[in-house]
């Protein structure tokens, strides 16, 4: 499942350099996350680095987007053969 960062966001900076696919990016109020590149760091770490380094706790599994940890896998596969992830 894609992450989604909620209305309690800071806009402290720390989520979108973190983000190994580059799913984070600046909204038009906070920060938002791109379920078509978030992999929940699947493939590149244990946990997802947004929420490790989130102070206010304002990143939500996004239920409009559930995933598998296998379609998880095959989306960083696919994102790295586009070249768009690491």
């Amino acid at each position: 499942m894609a992450l989604k960062i909620n209305e309690l966001c800071i806009n402290c900076d720390v989520c979108e350099p973190a983000c190994p696919n580059r799913a984070i990016s600046m909204g038009p109020d906070i920060y938002l996350i791109d379920p078509a590149l978030c992999t929940e760091c699947v493939g590149h770490f244990d946990e997802p680095q947004c929420v490790m380094v989130c102070p206010v706790e304002c990143i939500d599994p996004d239920p409009e987007h559930p995933e598998t940890q296998a379609q998880l896998l095959d989306k960083l596969a696919r994102l790295q053969a586009e070249g768009t992830a690491p």
